[in-house]
């Protein structure tokens, strides 16, 4: 069809034409005609155009009825309007209801654990430890070791940087002395800490916190390491002959500096770790036994090597703890004296191989029959364990198809362990040495079986030595 512009051109022409030839009435009454005839046309065509544009571009209307299903041409009524308001807030109310009487509530961000220990075991000596008042000798007991409950949380959180203010509240369950059916639930950790660099700009940025409070103390490797991740049923000997597996109350500055990262591997590994800090000194849940205060100290250098290296997370570490104790003679003068504490660790984690070695002693001042200092005992502890695993908990592709219900791929560990301590040096076959053969069991991430095997040796002729055998469930929530 031609251009609607040709149709007004030709007309043009036609008219100049015909005021040349100087037309007559009758011509000039056609001409007329035809120009109105082509006008008409034009405007039928752009009519058209405008109805087809109009026709192919839906309704406003006709998108929302598409997308809901419902008819184009149906109109909201103002029952419909009251129906819907009484619904939303119907389901108002009942996510109400639910929180408040089905959601334990808190005044702050609040992260409830916490961890259960069920165990059995036989021994092929006869003992009576651990029970009631009046007892007979037994061979084997089912026992709940461990059972711990936690609160964490923030009680300030940086957003920007996360330079947060945490907490922490924890609780342990322990047998009453001598053993009855009643049981303590103790305070372990209840500490405040603050986080002096940021802690959401990277791994590569160095970690320095301030933690005031009841906590564990930066001595060696087990003592850092909770209940519920050592993987060990019984700890070292010496954490609590030398008593440095006890909490203290006090203030500890912690950090590193640094940090070799692999975010392939999720992999981070400091340079340095360290720490300092001033304690009461005399254990948990209790105020200071003098006017003195014991410092401590650590650090530990772990090998700068890539992920894939031999020598991955090869880690060497020392440990000092200068503390004081009361001395009291006979007739109750009190005076003090040393109380130190000196470690040296090695730690190896090559997957599946690892290797940990942890070497502890202790010098204690005692007096004389002049109330003097009449000398120092010397205690002295260490361990060595080698553990093999194997399974697919810990690698990074298996965990990201961890499924709902703490479902978890599964892994197994293998261990041997050697824990020798003295806890006189100055006297002759007083010491004890334990060797444990173990499997762990990892079935999800919170909960795992356990079986040793431990066989105690004495120095002591006099004493026979114990084979015993521990089976046990360590679940967490």
């Amino acid at each position: 069809m031609p251009h609607p512009a040709n149709w007004l051109g030709a007309g043009l022409v036609a008219l100049a034409s015909a005021a040349q030839a100087a037309p007559s009435t009758e011509e000039l009454q056609k001409q007329i005609d035809a120009l109105r005839s082509t006008v008409e046309a034009l405007q039928r065509q752009l009519d058209d155009a405008r109805r087809v544009e109009t026709a192919a571009a839906p309704a406003p209307g006709a998108i929302v009825a598409a997308e809901t299903g419902a008819d184009p041409t149906t109109v909201a009524t103002k029952e419909d309007l009251d129906g819907l308001r009484a619904d939303l807030e119907n389901y108002k109310y009942e996510q109400q209801r639910n929180r408040e009487t089905k959601t334990a509530l808190t005044s702050r961000g609040t992260t409830i654990g916490g961890t259960i220990v069920a165990r059995a075991s036989y021994q092929d000596a006869p003992t009576s430890a651990g029970s009631s008042a009046v007892t007979d000798d037994r061979y084997s007991s089912f026992d709940i070791p461990t059972a711990t409950l936690n609160f964490s949380g923030s009680l300030y959180r940086d957003y920007a940087e996360g330079r947060n203010l945490d907490y922490r509240l924890a609780f342990q369950y322990a047998k009453t002395t001598p053993a009855t059916s009643n049981s303590n639930f103790n305070v372990t950790d209840a500490y405040l800490r603050y986080s002096f660099f940021p802690t959401l700009t990277g791994l590569e940025e160095p970690k320095l916190t301030l933690t005031l409070g009841q906590q564990q103390i930066p001595f060696g490797l087990e003592a850092q390491v909770g209940e519920e991740l050592r993987p060990v049923i019984n700890s070292a000997q010496f954490l609590s002959g030398l008593g440095v597996g006890n909490r203290q109350i006090g203030l500890i500055l912690r950090g590193d500096y640094d940090p070799y990262v692999d975010y392939g591997f999720n992999y981070r590994a400091p340079l340095l770790e360290y720490a300092i800090g001033v304690v009461n000194g005399n254990g948990p849940n209790k105020s200071d036994d003098n006017s003195e205060k014991d410092w401590l100290a650590r650090a530990a250098v772990t090998l700068p090597v890539d992920y894939n290296s031999l020598l991955r997370e090869l880690k060497i570490g020392a440990s000092w703890y200068k503390g004081t104790k009361n001395l009291a003679d006979k007739s109750g003068v009190v005076s003090h004296g040393r109380s130190d504490r000196y470690g040296f660790d090695v730690y190896y984690n090559h997957d599946p191989f690892g290797v940990t070695y942890e070497f502890a002693e202790g010098r204690d001042e005692y007096l004389a029959a002049d109330k003097s200092i009449g000398g120092t005992t010397r205690s002295r502890g260490q361990y060595l364990t080698l553990f093999y695993t194997w399974g697919e908990q810990w690698v990074k592709s298996f965990r990201g198809q961890a499924k709902y219900d703490d479902w978890w791929p599964k892994s197994y560990q293998a261990f041997l362990r050697w824990d020798q301590y003295d806890p006189d040096r100055s006297k002759p076959n007083d010491r004890t040495t334990i060797s444990t053969g173990g499997l762990n069991v990892f079935f999800a991430e919170t909960t795992k079986f356990q079986l040793n095997v431990n066989h105690y040796a004495y120095d002591d002729a006099a004493r026979e030595s114990v084979n015993e055998y521990l089976a046990q469930f360590q679940f967490g929530f």
